[in-house]
């Protein structure tokens, strides 16, 4: 079973991407230290679970386009 994460945390974290996708890393604390630069969020622990939310998609996405180009380079 995977972790569960409230509605919250997913559409916050999906928002911060959408605007500044091109900031965050796969790197857990630069996207903590962007998470706090770029929103109001005052309790600690919500911070950490948007910006590990955060850390998570970026590695998913990552590992795709690896796998998209390693199909691309196969086929020729």
């Amino acid at each position: 079973m995977g972790k569960v994460r409230s509605g919250v945390v997913k559409s916050m974290a999906k928002r911060l991407l959408a605007m500044y996708g091109d900031r965050f890393t796969a790197n857990f604390d630069e996207n903590k230290r962007l998470v706090s630069e770029l929103t109001t969020i005052k309790a600690k622990h919500l911070r950490n679970r948007v910006a590990g939310y955060i850390t998570r998609l970026v590695k998913l996405r990552m590992r795709a386009e690896e796998r998209k180009e390693e199909a691309t380079s196969a086929a020729t």
